[in-house]
C-alpha cells in the first residue's frame, strides 16, 4: 500500500520505519527536515520526502497518517487552508494517532466525512521503546469497516489493536489510561519515598509491593526509584521515556473532557496541579517519573 506519514518525530518515526519495513510505500513530510532525511537515507527505495501538507494531500496515496503533538497541529494539518481536506481526493482514507481530545477528534472526522474521506482516530500506548519493537497498544475510533480495512496496518505497528468504538472513542480510551498513569505514578512515587525514608531498601520494598495489593505498572515496569530497575528512566537520571509536559499536557485533556461531560475527577486534577508544579520547577523535560523528586528529602 502506498502511504501518506506526516509527523516524523519521537513517535512517528520508529512508525514509520515499521511501514517501510513491511513492504510499504512512504510520501512523508515533518518540518524538521533532519529527521526526514535521517529516514529516507535508511530505506532510500521505499520512501519520497514531501515539502508540504498540501504535497501530501495531492500523492497518489491510499491513505494517510499523522502523528503530531497537540490538537492546534492537528487542526491546522487538517482543516488549514493549506491542509489536507482543503487539498485531498475523496475516498483516501485517514488516520490520526496523535494524542488529543476526543472533541477535536470527532469534529474533524465529520469534516472528512462530510467530503468523502474516512477517518479513524487511532493514538497509541507504549512509548518509544514499543513504536521501535511495533509493540504499542493502538485505541481506534470511527467506524468498525474502516478499522478492520486497515487492521493489517495496525499490525505493522502493534500488538493489541482495539476498536473503541465510533469516533473519538480511541482518543476516549487514550486519556483515561494516561490519566490513571499519572495518579499510579504519583501514588508510587509517595510509597516509595515514604518507605525508604523509612529505612527500607528500595529493591526489597519495591519486590514486596510488586507481590502485593499496591502492584501497578508504575511500580514494577517503570520504577520511579534510582536503582530499582535497570533500562527504565529512573536509571538514567530520567532522561528520554515520556516527559513530564507530556504528561502534563494528558491530564490537561483529560480535564477538558472531563469538563464537557461534567464528570468529576478530583484526583486527575490534583495530579495535573503537581505535574504542573513540578514543570514550573524547571523538570518538564525529564520524564514524568522524575515525579518522585517532589516526595525526596534534599
Amino acid at each position: 500500500m502506498k502511504i501518506g506519514f506526516i509527523g516524523i518525530g519521537n513517535m512517528g518515526f520508529p512508525m514509520a520505519a515499521n511501514l517501510l519495513k513491511a513492504g510499504h510505500d512512504l510520501v512523508v513530510h515533518d518540518l524538521v527536515v533532519e529527521a526526514v532525511q535521517q529516514l529516507t537515507s535508511r530505506f532510500p527505495e521505499k520512501i519520497k520526502a514531501l515539502s508540504s501538507v498540501k504535497a501530501v494531500a495531492k500523492s497518489n496515496v491510499d491513505l494517510i497518517i499523522t502523528m503530531l503533538p497537540a490538537a492546534h497541529h492537528v487542526k491546522a494539518v487538517y482543516l488549514g487552508k493549506e491542509g489536507l481536506l482543503a487539498h485531498i481526493s475523496p475516498n483516501i482514507a485517514l488516520i490520526d494517532s496523535s494524542t488529543i481530545d476526543p472533541q477535536t477528534a470527532r469534529d474533524i472526522a465529520l469534516a472528512a466525512a462530510k467530503q468523502g474521506n474516512p477517518m479513524l482516530d487511532a493514538p497509541v500506548s507504549g512509548g518509544t521503546a514499543g513504536a521501535e519493537a511495533a509493540t504499542l497498544t493502538i485505541m481506534v475510533g470511527g467506524d468498525e469497516r474502516e478499522f478492520i480495512r486497515f487492521k493489517e496496518i495496525f499490525s505493522a505497528l502493534g500488538k493489541n489493536i482495539v476498536y473503541c468504538g465510533g469516533s473519538g472513542n480511541g482518543q476516549v480510551a487514550k486519556v483515561a489510561n494516561n490519566m490513571l498513569l499519572g495518579i499510579s505514578m504519583i501514588g508510587t512515587a509517595e510509597a516509595m519515598s515514604l518507605g525508604v525514608s523509612l529505612g527500607m531498601d528500595p529493591k526489597v520494598l519495591a519486590g514486596i509491593i510488586n507481590t502485593s495489593s499496591g502492584r501497578c505498572w508504575s511500580s514494577d515496569s517503570y520504577n520511579p526509584f534510582p536503582g530499582v530497575l535497570e533500562n527504565v528512566p529512573s536509571a538514567r537520571g530520567y532522561s528520554g521515556g515520556f516527559g513530564t509536559d507530556l504528561m502534563l499536557k494528558d491530564l490537561g485533556l483529560a480535564a477538558e473532557a472531563a469538563k464537557l461531560a461534567k464528570q468529576p475527577i478530583p484526583l486527575g486534577g490534583l495530579a495535573q496541579q503537581i505535574y504542573q508544579t513540578f514543570s514550573l520547577q524547571g523538570h518538564g523535560n525529564l520524564d514524568f517519573s522524575a515525579i518522585i523528586k517532589l516526595f525526596q528529602k534534599k
